[in-house]
């Protein structure tokens, strides 16, 4: 009679695995919904009372939680900042952090930004990658799961928030109005799993002058983007300086272009502020000191670093006002740092500053349960063995207890998050439902 309780445990668990679905049942369906949702704008625009982040913002959350609701889920909208989709009814809670908001378009697209276009096995579109393409592959995860009869032992919360790339207020919101689980992850970032992010500061520089060379200067759209368009009106137009610098001349303007690339890696895109400065160099002390600070590290700031990599500063917008050269910049920190290390060295620049953001850092025991089941189940899926990582990105993971973001990108992917013509293969969507579908099972069995 004791082994029969083994017996039946045994055969349920047989019975169960025979149910499980094929993610590629689902394919069709998930491709189509990431190409609906990349068709809404949902950069940050003009607020309303019913939509804090702009109306494109509001339309894109309604449309995941409308799939959502077809699906069987109970969801929440709240007040347009946030929704979550709920399954199970456990006591203890885990969350799935994804966001539904983009960084604006930018130039050089080749394909329609918001068109959602599926051609040569991609789905294009800004977001595709960064971050809805994953938020919808965890939704028909879940789908999965529910549609083969798991329960899970803990209530699981995918949450959709509409403010990551621009401060946040939606993941304060759910802190106000919900409860947010301790532990969970975020497919906001790159396989195998992320166990550290740096620091995040974004600071405003005011560079002072009396007598500026140019009547006018702007460039770059977003904190978090590599600038890649600025432009001024010299007070004198050199044209052949002008273009031995590859700008471009345009009636009584200079213009540069650049390439896209996330704040976090400077590195791969090429910042249009640079050469615009170069032009007028000789004519100020200001500019020359702008550079200096800002793009020749004088000042040391980039040689500070540890196990997670060194200090980043990626100055993405400047603009000019009254007698003030003030410029935005996307700096990243070593996770074992304080901030007031960083501050101390932005001192040594001897001007004006203020922060706009500030992000602590976030890093995790590389052994801990989390994150060595997400190690087993991306060695599962892939066949490759790995050790967790560590990313100058910042991800909702750090709202939480213990969180971590896991996936969507592998190394040696074409770099497409926050540039022009963002797009997700279709192989990689299906991937990614197959790797969510068996971590939420796994971490909520």
């Amino acid at each position: 009679m004791a082994k029969k309780p083994e017996l039946c445990s045994k055969v349920i668990g047989i019975f169960k695995r025979e149910r499980k679905r094929d993610m590629k049942e689902y394919l069709a369906s998930a491709v189509r919904s990431i190409s609906e949702s990349i068709r809404f704008d949902s950069s940050r625009q003009k607020h309303t009372h019913s939509a804090p982040f702009g109306e494109g913002a509001l339309n894109c959350l309604l449309h995941f939680l409308s799939l959502a609701e077809s699906m069987g889920f109970v969801t929440h909208n709240f007040d347009g900042y946030v929704g979550d989709v709920e399954f199970g009814e456990g006591s203890e809670e885990f969350a799935i952090l994804c966001h539904l908001d983009v960084v604006p378009a930018g130039t050089g697209w080749t394909k329609d930004p918001f068109g959602g276009a599926v051609e040569d096995g991609k789905i294009w579109g800004r977001g595709a990658v960064d971050d809805k393409g994953p938020a919808i592959c965890c939704l028909y995860a879940l789908k999965a799961l529910k549609d083969e009869g798991f329960r899970p032992s803990k209530k699981i919360k995918l949450i959709v928030g509409c403010n990551e790339e621009t401060g946040w207020a939606c993941i304060d919101h759910y802190k106000e109005v919900a409860t947010l689980p301790e532990t969970g992850f975020s497919p906001d970032a790159d396989f195998p799993v992320i166990y550290a992010e740096k620091g995040i500061l974004h600071v405003r520089l005011h560079f002072r002058m009396n007598k500026a060379p140019f009547l006018f200067l702007e460039g770059g759209s977003s904190t978090n983007m590599v600038c890649d368009r600025c432009e001024a009106t010299p007070r004198t137009l050199t044209v052949t300086k002008a273009r031995s610098l590859g700008l471009e001349v345009s009636g009584k303007k200079i213009v540069a272009h650049g390439k896209c690339a996330h704040g976090s890696t400077p590195e791969k895109g090429e910042n249009a502020i640079l050469p615009v400065l170069k032009f007028f160099e000789e004519k100020s002390e200001v500019v020359r000191h702008a550079i200096a600070c800002l793009f020749e590290d004088a000042y040391g700031l980039c040689h500070m670093k540890d196990e997670t990599g060194n200090l980043t500063i990626s100055p993405n917008i400047i603009k000019y006002r009254k007698n003030d050269m003030q410029i935005c910049c996307d700096i990243r920190y070593p996770a074992t740092m304080s901030v007031d290390d960083v501050y101390a060295a932005l001192n040594r620049f001897g001007v004006a500053y203020e922060t706009i953001h500030h992000q602590k850092p976030l890093i995790n025991e590389k052994d801990s349960e989390l994150i060595q089941t997400l190690l087993e189940v991306y060695e599962e899926c892939t066949g490759k063995r790995a050790e967790p990582i560590a990313i100058g990105g910042g991800t909702y993971a750090r709202a939480l207890k213990h969180g971590v973001a896991f996936g969507p990108e592998m190394d040696g992917d074409a770099d497409v998050i926050h540039q022009a013509d963002e797009h997700i293969t279709i192989e990689r969507v299906d991937l990614l439902m197959n790797v969510y579908r068996k971590a939420i099972e796994r971490l909520t069995a």
